[in-house]
C-alpha cells in the first residue's frame, strides 16, 4: 500500500521565509560593529558609527562590493571588559565575516582571540594599547589607529620640546588603555631627561581626588599627563582649579570627548589632548566630509575618519579577492591602500607602518584647536 504524505502549509509557509531569509542574507555583507552605545564612554562609539555608516552607505550608493550591498550589524560593548567576549561572540553568531571592532583596549584584548579563533576579519579604529596585537599576534585583526608606543612617545616629545616643563607628574587610571599609554609617555619623558616628579594611578568612578591633588601640589609639577578617560580627567580639572591647582593638563585621545565639557566647566581651557591629525582637512577627502554632513553626521572627532577607512580597507579588499576572511586578510597584510586617513600600510601584526598624531589645545568652550 502506497502511503500518502500530506504537506504541512504552515511547515512549508516557515519554510519559505526561511529560504527567502537566507537569500536575503547571502545578498549583503555583514559588518559587525561592537562599540560602546551604553555608559559613560557612548560618545567614542558614536564617532565610530558615524564613521561606518557613513562608508557603508557611500559605498552601496555607488553599487556596493562585488553587486552586494555592506550590512551594519550594531552591537553594544559598553566599553566594558566583561562584555568584551560575549560582544564579539555576537558579532560571529550574526553571520558576520568582518568587523569593524571596539573602541576601548580594555575590551579589545580579550575579544582578539576570538576574532581570530573564528577567522573573522576586524579592524579596531580606536584601541591604542599595544596588548591588542602583542598578545596573540594576530593575523585577522588590524587596527586603522595608532598604537600608545608610537603617541607616548610623540606627546612626550612635544612636552620635552615645546612645552619644556621643569617637573612633571604622570597620572593614570590603572586600567589596559590609561596605564599603557602614561607608561609610554612616563617611559619617553625620562628618555629626555624630563624630571618625573609623581606616577601614580587613580581610581576609575572616585568622586573626590583630593589627595592626589595635594600630592601634586606639594611635588610642584608645572605639567600633568593624565592617561585614562574623560570622566576621570574632568573631575581631576575642576578639583584642581578649585583647590588652586592651576597647572597645564595634558592627556590622550581618550580624553577627548564633549563631555567633559560637562564635568570639567571652565577648567577645561588650555587642556592639550594627542588625536590622530584633522584628516577632514587632508587634500582629496572633500567628498568624504560631503558625506557627512549629507548624512548629518559630524566628521570633526578622534574615531571618524579612522573607522570611514576601516570600511574602505574592508571592501576594497573584498572587492579584490571575494569574501572569504583568510584571503581578506593575507590581501590587507601585504597591499598598500588609499584612504580616508592617507596611506595605509600593515605590519605582521595588522599594526600600522606609520599613523600622523597631533596636538589639539581646547578652550574654556570644548573647541579644539590643532597645534
Amino acid at each position: 500500500m502506497k502511503l500518502l504524505h500530506r504537506v504541512n502549509p504552515i511547515a512549508l509557509a516557515l519554510g519559505s521565509l526561511l529560504l527567502a531569509g537566507a537569500a536575503h542574507a547571502a545578498d549583503t555583507i555583514k559588518i559587525g560593529m561592537p562599540q560602546p552605545m551604553t555608559g559613560p564612554n557612548t560618545q567614542y562609539g558614536t564617532q565610530i558609527q558615524a564613521g561606518a555608516l557613513t562608508a557603508i552607505e557611500t559605498i552601496n550608493a555607488q553599487g556596493g562590493v562585488k553587486g552586494k550591498k555592506l550590512e551594519a550589524i550594531l552591537i553594544d560593548d559598553g566599553c566594558e571588559p566583561k562584555q568584551a567576549v560575549p560582544a564579539a561572540n555576537r558579532v560571529v553568531n550574526s553571520g558576520a565575516k568582518f568587523a569593524v571592532a571596539h573602541a576601548c583596549s580594555g575590551v579589545t584584548v580579550p575579544a582578539v582571540n576570538v576574532y581570530e579563533q573564528e577567522g573573522i576579519v576586524a579592524i579596531t579604529p580606536g584601541a591604542t594599547s599595544p596588548l591588542v596585537t602583542d598578545t596573540t599576534k594576530p593575523h585577522f585583526f588590524f587596527r586603522t589607529i595608532g598604537r600608545d608606543d608610537q603617541q607616548g612617545p610623540f606627546a612626550a616629545n612635544y612636552i620635552a620640546k615645546t612645552l619644556k616643563p621643569k617637573k612633571v607628574a604622570v597620572l593614570h587610571d590603572k586600567q589596559t588603555y590609561g596605564s599603557g599609554v602614561a607608561s609610554q609617555v612616563k617611559a619617553s619623558l625620562e628618555k629626555e631627561g624630563v624630571n618625573i616628579a609623581l606616577y601614580e594611578g587613580i581610581n576609575v568612578g572616585d568622586s573626590d581626588y583630593s589627595a592626589v591633588i595635594t600630592k601634586l601640589k606639594s611635588s610642584g609639577v608645572d605639567l600633568v599627563y593624565f592617561g585614562g578617560y574623560h570622566p576621570e580627567l574632568g573631575l581631576l580639572l575642576r578639583q584642581s582649579r578649585e583647590q588652586g591647582l592651576n597647572v597645564q593638563f595634558m592627556g590622550p585621545e581618550g580624553t577627548a570627548n564633549q563631555d567633559l565639557v560637562a564635568i570639567a566647566g571652565p577648567a577645561i581651557e588650555g587642556l592639550l589632548v594627542t588625536l590622530p591629525a584633522d584628516f577632514t582637512k587632508m587634500p582629496g577627502n572633500e567628498g568624504i566630509v560631503k558625506a557627512f554632513k549629507d548624512a548629518k553626521r559630524d566628521p570633526d572627532g578622534a574615531f571618524q575618519m579612522p573607522a570611514y577607512a576601516a570600511v574602505q580597507i574592508l571592501a576594497k579588499s573584498i572587492e579584490a579577492v571575494g569574501e572569504d576572511p583568510a584571503k581578506v586578510a593575507d590581501y590587507m597584510h601585504k597591499t598598500t591602500f588609499d584612504t580616508g586617513i592617507g596611506k595605509v600600510e600593515y605590519d605582521a601584526k595588522g599594526d600600522l607602518k606609520d599613523f600622523e598624531f597631533a596636538v589639539f589645545k581646547w578652550d574654556k568652550d570644548g573647541k579644539k584647536t590643532q597645534l
